[in-house]
């Protein structure tokens, strides 16, 4: 297997540096700390490229907040924009070449990938993202029906929180032998709740890819030594798909038993064995019967609420706001994946053109 070096100098490099800011600043020019550093961008660039340089970079403390999603409360861990952001960012541009390389085509999450026009959909979608992932797994099933009668639906216990730091910075010597690299890395890896030998952020830009490699090596292990066929993977959600249920059964306990062995994971005890087009498949925000698709359930039921709430709004005479707007269009977008016409006739199509659509402010309201 190759591994990687001299990549260090490529992560210090002022126009990488630069770069990584002026990415890392999308979507957040409003902030105090972006607007801080907006002001001498190439001051706080030199600032950065020195402390890694001199090693005298360590991981500020993360801010821990929680959110609520899909009933389910999260912990979120955020690092100051400067320096921390910004210097993942500057890794990330020169080493995620080196993590997709190594991802099998069936690895999906909200990563970066190649932009491939659909010529049904007309509409160009990325490789790696949840939509590629709902057409793959269609295809799969238009493509052989029989072969893909049973579903193995499982996914891993506390995935971030669970994940092995030493494990982890293991499998990342396995691709890289920049020293000065996984100086920086190591740094990264551990800085989460100092003393626990387990978990990485969830909220921290370098998670999405760290998680992906650490599952990578179960994914190979899947295709090349178990041979399995029809395989998909978003993040730590895995959908396998058979014409036997016997097989997925004894599968499934291979799986747990090379999770535990090699990663150090436990797989959920809700996993399912069933057949596909009866039960249907949950994956990627819906469920997928064969011959239609409909929005997942609990995605269906915030869609219903936020209509609800937009509704009342309007009939209380105030206009819907860019960011009211901006859930209507991302729930529209969400709908144009499945069967879906009753239900955007009965929540957004009142806010595209229809009955709300072109309402406006009256005068001396506020928006809300």
């Amino acid at each position: 297997m190759k591994r990687y070096g001299n990549l260090f100098e490529r992560i210090v490099d002022i126009n990488n540096i630069v770069r990584a800011h002026l990415n890392a600043r999308k979507g957040k020019t409003k902030d105090k700390e972006v607007r801080r550093v907006d002001r001498d961008i190439l001051g706080h660039c030199v600032k950065i490229r020195q402390m890694l340089i001199e090693k005298a970079y360590t991981t500020s403390e993360y801010h821990i907040f929680e959110i609520e999603d899909n009933g389910k409360h999260r912990e979120i861990a955020e690092l100051p924009y400067f320096p921390d952001r910004i210097i993942q960012w500057a890794v990330m541009q020169v080493i995620e070449k080196v993590f997709l390389k190594h991802f099998i085509p069936t690895t999906y999450a909200a990563l970066p990938g190649e932009k491939k026009w659909n010529k049904k959909l007309k509409k160009h979608i990325s490789s790696r993202g949840p939509h590629a992932a709902l057409l793959k797994l269609r295809q799969y099933v238009e493509n052989d029906p029989s072969g893909t009668k049973y579903c193995l639906k499982l996914d891993i216990k506390k995935f971030f929180p669970n994940i092995d730091k030493a494990i982890l910075k293991s499998l990342l010597r396995r691709k890289f032998k920049d020293k000065d690299l996984l100086w920086l890395l190591d740094d990264i890896v551990d800085s989460y709740d100092n003393g626990n030998p387990k978990g990485i952020p969830i909220g921290s830009y370098t998670s999405q890819y760290f998680g992906n490699f650490y599952l990578s090596y179960f994914d190979h292990w899947a295709k090349e030594e178990k041979h399995i066929k029809y395989l998909l993977r978003y993040m730590d959600d895995i959908v396998i798909l058979s014409d036997s249920k016997e097989y997925l059964h004894r599968l499934r306990a291979e799986i747990a038993d090379y999770l535990a062995s090699n990663l150090a994971l436990k797989v959920k005890e809700n996993w399912q064995v069933f057949p596909t087009t009866v039960r249907g498949i949950d994956f990627v925000g819906y469920r997928y019967f064969g011959d239609f698709t409909l929005l997942r359930t609990s995605t269906k039921r915030r869609l219903k609420k936020a209509a609800k709430r937009l509704r009342r709004k309007v009939e209380r005479g105030k206009a819907l706001t860019l960011p009211n707007r901006s859930t209507v269009g991302s729930y529209n977008g969400i709908l144009e994946w499945c069967d879906s016409t009753r239900l955007k006739e009965k929540t957004i199509n009142q806010f595209i053109g229809g009955k709300y659509g072109k309402s406006k402010r009256k005068s001396g309201t506020k928006a809300a």
